[in-house]
């Protein structure tokens, strides 16, 4: 995945305008060091003769071992503070930052919601979010096309997670590599849109294979956009039979009542550590 697209290269991930590793976390010890290496830490030039396949082995398990390690001690942190945490995943324009936007609208006084929004660049979704009055920061990764736990850990210093029921983290838009790295989410929701296609389940099958819910979004374009739905279901079913899935528009309300009481319903399964 990212060791081979070149999106592992290094680059300035801010948070809310910051350098990421200047921003205090209390997951994450000490400033100027990454927790884990990136994708192509090693410094040397590549006009001489010998393959990398060794290096690319250890870097890659280096990678997800640490962000694995990482993601628990979230998970633990996020379970302490009782805040249920969502990491959202898709292909960029999948409608995930409108179904976030009506979420946070429907949930209304239920549960008190903040949201991390992962991009390359801008912070317009972040902007778009912050009108639902819900706390937001804006992870911005410069060239990676995903978000990782320390990301998260980071950006997470700069919120107030007793104020919060649940935390909802936009990834970066992107079928491959998110579907890699764990957050130390509760639940992993995979979004689908009619304008994609029905096959896009089988083009990608890790992002829904590993998903705990998947939502169909756009509905309300799909007979616009002659979208099988029989057959889109079938392809999710196909790729991972145990998702909770959800018909969705955002713009007409749509299933927006029945996604929310699900997140209701998950919270209230888990059960509450608050005093």
């Amino acid at each position: 995945m990212c060791l081979e697209c070149g999106c592992g290269l290094p680059g300035p991930t801010r948070i809310d305008g910051k350098p990421a590793d200047e921003v205090p976390s209390p997951l994450v010890e000490g400033r100027g060091t990454p927790a884990y290496p990136r994708a192509h830490d090693h410094d040397h030039t590549h006009d001489h003769d010998h393959t990398h396949d060794h290096r690319r082995i250890d870097v890659h398990q280096a990678i997800f071992t640490a962000n694995d390690r990482l993601a628990e001690r979230n998970r633990g942190f996020f379970r302490g503070m009782d805040v249920f945490v969502l990491n959202v995943v898709s292909s960029p324009g999948s409608g995930k930052t409108m179904l976030l936007t009506r979420t946070i609208e429907a949930l209304g006084t239920d549960a008190r919601v903040g949201v991390i929004v992962g991009d390359l660049e801008t912070d317009n979704d972040a902007r778009r979010l912050r009108t639902t009055g819900a706390p937001v920061v804006q992870i911005s990764t410069g060239t990676l096309c995903h978000l990782d736990a320390e990301m998260v850990a980071r950006a997470v210093g700069g919120m107030d997670l007793r104020a919060l029921d649940i935390l909802v983290i936009e990834n970066v838009g992107n079928l491959v590599c998110p579907s890699g790295f764990d957050l130390g989410e509760d639940l992993r929701v995979a979004l689908l849109s009619v304008t994609e296609g029905e096959d896009k389940p089988l083009k990608y099958p890790p992002l829904f294979r590993f998903a705990d819910a998947v939502i169909v979004s756009k509905a309300d374009l799909a007979v616009a956009c002659e979208f099988d739905r029989d057959a889109a279901l079938a392809n999710v079913r196909r790729v991972n039979p145990r998702a909770d899935v959800f018909e969705v528009s955002a713009k007409t309300g749509q299933g927006i009542d029945a996604w929310c009481d699900y997140l209701s319903r998950l919270r209230g399964e888990r059960g509450s550590l608050r005093p």
